[in-house]
């Protein structure tokens, strides 16, 4: 989609803000070859990015990333992804990470999911009892009922068996209005701080989001709306590639739909200024070539990024 056959709604004026970090969620071995079309089979270390986000009281979470333990995770996911990926969890955990930010589990009112995917979302109540999940429109029908009606199903019964669920949670509600070039979005604290987008393409009720720093500047949470930087670059199409007994396939539900978030992102980017971090990409930490995004990174994290994540290690 070209970025000119885009129209576009104001950004929201206001003096409002949000504080923002991002928090290790592990790491996996993936294919570079089933996110950029036309390249041999390369495999590389593929980083999972959380966020924590305060706001007037309020402790949030942007995705969880990874958890080591096999068991959080469905029988699909544990037989068809983790027996393949060498999954590591982060070295200090979501939850070790927050209590040095100085915040307890039990502090963390609302976990916000980009998706339902494994790599993005796991059961929260054993770790912050006092949170509520929320995933975006649609994946309700999406993902039920899971795998607690059907082993073979990989989406979570926990969150999605309409009988049998575990977890609390809630699909996103409210006025959705144009944001930029994104047709649906949510003033999520009401005070243009934090819009919640509708993203089409990579799965049912899939997110990012648009959250000002104090400083005044925009960062865009990308999640898995794209896979890389060489794709936003346009350097790279989006790979398909072919699974045994599934045939044909990407990493995106609706490849059309896609590229068309994929565009209104990069627009965001290149016409409003917005600092662009994906879930996977870790381009600008080993280039350490944007410094707000790198102002998003606590002590422990930036040295991670100088002596491990330049090096394509574990952080």
């Amino acid at each position: 989609m070209s970025v000119t056959a885009l129209s576009c709604a104001p950004i929201c004026e206001t003096d409002a803000y949000v504080e923002l970090s991002l928090l290790d969620g592990g790491s996996f071995v993936g294919d570079l070859s089933r996110i950029h079309a036309g390249i041999a089979p390369t495999s590389f270390r593929m980083y999972n990015w959380a966020f924590y986000i305060a706001h007037n009281g309020r402790h949030i979470l942007w995705d969880l990333g990874l958890e080591e333990d096999r068991s959080c995770y469905t029988p699909w996911v544990n037989k068809y992804m983790l027996e393949a990926i060498n999954h590591v969890g982060p070295r200090r955990s979501i939850i070790q990470q927050l209590k040095e930010r100085g915040i307890a589990a039990g502090q963390i009112d609302t976990v916000l999911f980009s998706h339902a995917h494994w790599d993005h979302c796991r059961p929260i109540r054993d770790e912050f009892p006092n949170a509520t999940a929320y995933f975006g429109p649609g994946t309700r029908a999406g993902c039920s009922p899971g795998h607690l009606a059907d082993p073979e199903i990989q989406w979570d019964g926990r969150y999605f068996d309409p009988d049998h669920a575990t977890e609390k949670w809630e699909e996103l509600d409210g006025s959705w209005v144009p944001f930029g070039p994104f047709e649906k979005a949510l003033d999520y604290f009401g005070d243009g701080s934090f819009w919640i987008l509708q993203a089409p393409g990579h799965m049912a009720g899939n997110l990012c989001a648009a959250a000002r720093l104090r400083c005044g500047e925009w960062v865009l949470l990308g999640s898995d709306c794209c896979h890389s930087r060489e794709l936003l670059d346009g350097k790279y199409e989006i790979s398909e590639f072919c699974v045994p007994g599934i045939g044909k396939t990407s990493l995106h539900a609706d490849i059309a739909a896609a590229r068309g978030t994929i565009a209104r992102i990069r627009l965001l980017e290149k016409e409003y200024g917005f600092h662009v971090a994906l879930a996977h990409d870790a381009t600008w930490m080993k280039e350490r070539n944007d410094p707000i995004l790198m102002s998003l990174l606590d002590e422990d994290m930036r040295k991670a990024a100088e002596e491990r994540i330049a090096n394509d290690e574990t952080p």
